[in-house]
């Protein structure tokens, strides 16, 4: 798929999509009605402009669509907007489009470009059926129209999709398709290509660094555990940022085991880690000047004789022993090493942990936000603002000192002690 900027339509456009805001529906479907030629009484009969609103009209041979956006027009509703008008539609949109953005902010085309590249992606990749094939998808063209696109941000919103999309098939893919080994392929791939370090420690290598939680957590399954480090150094940095993301790329429970009726969905249990990858290799696509650690602990928590079990104490990186009384709460086991290994091993100015530890959260907040937890407050609200701005809403909860006394073990010490110092705001590592 090319995407062009141009001043005017090619007479080989099929399909022209105009995105319209709310209160600016007057005056754009008077322009549309200019200059298309459709009667301006029945677009204003149709069109309200609600969100995801998507109108169809024919002018002569060409398809009119015209894409309603609501009150805002921030990154995230551009982006769902696109991306639901060409999933929904890439069988009849033919293999030429034009996207309108007259009078529209510049930044509108790195939304617009990533919203119809995600649209293109194929949820069914692993059905045995033939694909039909999509013209737009395979040779077609898409031309923006206005006078303040920026092609660089062409780039920026083509490099960032493409990134996204294999992260989807990353994280979709099933548990026999996708192990811990396929997790640290990428990576290193991913390093080659775009000139980043990346480190991968294999089991052998973990049990000599003493990455003793991580091994315990993958002790049952067949998949050994991997530990990638990653990082990007770009030019100009100034703050170094760790981030590490939970890989666990199924997740059954361990002997405390799941209820099966949702326990396919678990293959998922590596979107933190999926969310550090893809952050890393963007930050390097786009040279970013950050310094940016990334770290992926990757293991699945399965079950067999030599799973870890419910009172087993173990071992850490930071030196202290876990009594572990859930083997389902594995995936702060992993982060406990790789929260360490990156304070011990890089010291970073600001570290953020990413991971789908509990379905509580959804109980909590639903599906349109995420726990944020922190002892900065400067930090929490800059998170929330980035939230805001890319529709990854972040809902920050208590830390409060009360809750440490849940964390004391009778049988050892680092429960207490990782608790104190997490509401202390250390590490604890």
């Amino acid at each position: 798929m090319n995407f062009l900027a141009v001043s005017q339509f090619s007479a080989d456009t099929q399909t022209i999509i105009y995105p319209v805001l709310k209160e600016e529906l007057a005056s754009q479907l008077a322009v549309i009605a200019e200059q298309t030629a459709l009667p301006l009484a029945v677009l204003e009969t149709e069109v309200k402009a609600e969100k995801a609103e998507i109108t169809t009209f024919f002018s002569g041979e060409k398809r009119i669509y015209v894409l309603g956006l609501g009150s805002e027009a921030n990154s995230h509703h551009l982006i769902k907007a696109f991306r639901t008008l060409i999933f929904k539609h890439k069988t009849k949109v033919g293999s030429q489009i034009g996207i309108s953005l007259q009078n529209r902010p510049a930044d509108w085309t790195e939304f617009v470009v990533n919203g119809i590249i995600l649209g293109t992606y194929d949820f069914g990749l692993y059905k045995s059926d033939p694909k039909t094939p999509v013209a737009l998808f395979e040779q077609g063209t898409v031309e923006l129209l206005s006078a303040e696109v920026n092609p660089e941000l062409i780039e920026k919103g083509k490099s960032i999709a493409e990134t996204q999309l294999q992260l989807f098939t990353l994280l979709n893919a099933p548990s026999n398709f996708k192990t811990p080994q396929t997790l640290a392929s990428w990576a290193m791939h991913s390093g080659e290509k775009y000139g980043y370090k990346v480190r991968v420690f294999d089991s052998g290598e973990c049990h000599s660094l003493g990455l003793f939680a991580l091994l315990a957590v993958g002790q049952g399954s067949k998949s050994e555990p991997e530990f990638i480090v990653m990082e990007y150094k770009g030019e100009g940095a100034t703050q170094k940022v760790g981030l590490v993301g939970k890989g666990v790329t199924f997740d059954t429970g361990g002997i405390s085991i799941k209820p099966s009726e949702n326990m396919h969905l678990m293959k998922s249990d590596m979107g933190g880690a999926a969310a550090v990858l893809g952050a890393v290799e963007v930050a390097a696509k786009l040279k970013l000047p950050i310094h940016l650690i990334g770290i992926v602990p990757t293991t699945e928590n399965s079950v067999d004789g030599e799973s870890m079990k419910p009172g087993d104490v173990i071992q850490s990186y930071a030196g202290k022993t876990i009594e572990v009384t859930d083997t389902d709460a594995e995936g702060r086991l992993i982060l406990a090493d790789g929260l360490t290994y990156a304070v011990r091993n890089f010291k970073p100015d600001v570290l953020i942990d990413l991971a789908t530890l509990t379905g509580s959260i959804i109980r909590t907040l639903g599906y349109h936000a995420a726990g944020l937890f922190t002892t900065s407050d400067l930090l929490g609200k800059k998170l929330k603002r980035a939230g805001e701005r890319t529709g990854e809403r972040l809902w920050r909860l208590p830390m409060w000192e009360d809750y440490a006394d849940h964390l004391k073990s009778d049988n050892c010490r680092c429960s207490e002690f990782f608790g104190r110092a997490a509401f202390s705001g250390h590490s604890g590592c």
